[in-house]
């Protein structure tokens, strides 16, 4: 029998439901809901990754809500808990509308190109036109692993030579997603922080292009992010919002780490919700993101 997604997302993520579980449980058996609770409490929501601001905010919150019912039981406590942690994760999702252009952005390593293929052959298997636009001209082998996954997935791809000018090529890609009448386009850019001021600065400038030429389409500017990296992902977002304004989010390697803790971090944090999340190396392993399932996976 074929597993449910939250079915599926619950046996990849054991390792940071079984993290944070324990980590919480011994929390809760301390004793009495006193100074000391609420300050282990703090440092074991830190150590889970979910980071000192969003950690001071859900402990605050919680002593608020355990001194207003005056509540002993551990359980209910625990209750209180994962009710703060689901109202902490109701970020409302833009609606997708077509014909839209999506540019993804992130550091390299955080599985971006893979990603990109990923949602290609996703939004092909629903019946949308899609092309790729491989703009990261910085990387030499970047196209061509583009250009692998567009053949491998069905999908169209506009490309140009290592060093050329990323903003022409999207360019160029947004009058074949015009021509062809593509749902969707999606374009890769590079990802070298090393050189972060002409890095976003090129970014701007595709950002530009997009906006200028991509008269007729939705912009959706989306973010992958990698899990393993903990709180460090969410110092890469802010970099990223400041220069194109990050509609969503992908959090992938999901299934590799007990540091899940991010996702409550990250949208905390930036109120930018999570789209999608990877817990695997196959096309159908990029899931729709529950906020709530995931809270529910984590008490489990």
């Amino acid at each position: 029998m074929e597993l449910s997604l939250y079915e599926r997302m619950r046996n990849r993520l054991i390792k940071t439901k079984d993290n944070f579980k324990e980590k919480i449980e011994n929390v809760m058996y301390m004793g009495s809901f006193d100074d000391d609770f609420f300050d282990e409490l703090e440092e074991t929501l830190i150590l889970s990754d979910l980071g000192a601001l969003t950690a001071t905010k859900i402990t605050e919150a919680l002593r608020a809500k355990i001194k207003e019912t005056r509540s002993k039981s551990k359980e209910e406590v625990m209750g209180f808990l994962k009710e703060i942690l689901i109202e902490m994760v109701q970020v409302e999702p833009v609606e997708k509308q077509y014909p839209t252009i999506m540019l993804v952005v992130g550091v390299n390593g955080v599985g971006k190109t893979t990603t990109i293929a990923k949602l290609a052959s996703r939004y092909k298997k629903e019946g949308k036109k899609v092309i790729i636009a491989a703009a990261d001209t910085f990387r030499a082998a970047a196209a061509e692993q583009l250009d692998e996954w567009a053949q491998r997935v069905g999908v169209d791809i506009v490309k140009s030579t290592t060093g050329a000018d990323p903003s022409s090529v999207v360019y160029d890609a947004i009058g074949a997603a015009k021509a062809r009448n593509a749902d969707i386009l999606i374009c890769d850019t590079a990802g070298r922080l090393h050189n972060k001021v002409n890095l976003m600065k090129e970014l701007e400038k595709i950002s530009r292009i997009i906006n200028r030429e991509g008269s007729g389409f939705t912009i959706h500017n989306l973010m992958v992010l990698d899990a393993t990296t903990g709180q460090n992902a969410i110092n890469q977002a802010k970099v990223f919002h400041d220069c194109v304004d990050i509609s969503g989010i992908v959090l992938t390697k999901l299934d590799g780490t007990a540091k899940g803790g991010i996702a409550i971090a990250l949208i905390d944090e930036l109120q930018i919700p999570i789209e999608y999340v990877g817990i695997g190396e196959k096309s159908e392993d990029l899931i729709d993101f529950d906020p709530k399932k995931f809270v529910d996976l984590l008490f489990e």
